[in-house]
């Protein structure tokens, strides 16, 4: 398994549903993009921006529940990716597997802070290398490292956005398909 973080979320083309940008932490840094509903964008978006609602929206209750039952999320695992479909398992502290949504195990580990993983097998089938324009991607990994995790985010996020402008569904597909 790779420990990625998710990057943000965007819309590649106007018709085009949102998706999650997931990037390597570390090696090659390698980009993955997984296609979500708007709902789940917007509970996403909550989730990584650490917004309290005050009653407990579906993500919310099932932490609720798991604790409830002496159980934490330890971390969120993309397994597989099947018939063009990502799976997703949450890896609990008793040692159990719940198969997930993707988004909603994501979602899950933002909001308990639990590592991502992404499969070796799935990076090498579905990741994409961006290509940044010159002097950009050290921007891009100097935001990382800034000691402010959520103003770094957020530039990052809005640097990868101002990319986004150039590319098309097409780039993320596979060119030998």
């Amino acid at each position: 398994m790779v420990q990625v973080r998710v990057q943000g979320l965007a819309v590649v083309a106007q018709e085009s549903a949102p998706v999650v940008l997931l990037r390597e932490e570390s090696g090659s840094r390698r980009w993955l993009a997984i296609t979500i509903g708007a709902p789940e964008a917007q509970e996403l978006a909550a989730a990584q921006e650490h917004v309290v609602s005050a009653r407990p929206g579906t993500v919310e209750l099932i932490i609720e529940v798991l604790a409830a039952l002496g159980q934490r999320v330890e971390r969120v695992e993309i397994t597989q990716l099947l018939d063009s479909i990502f799976h997703a398992d949450l890896v609990l502290s008793g040692g159990e597997r719940v198969s997930a949504r993707p988004s909603d195990a994501i979602a899950i580990g933002l909001r308990t802070q639990a590592p991502l993983e992404v499969a070796e097998a799935v990076l090498d089938e579905a990741a994409v290398d961006v290509t940044v324009a010159a002097g950009d991607e050290t921007a891009l990994d100097a935001a990382a490292d800034l000691e402010e995790p959520a103003e770094a985010a957020e530039d990052e996020i809005r640097r990868f956005r101002d990319l986004l402008d150039d590319v098309s569904p097409e780039d993320f597909r596979d060119p030998d398909a």
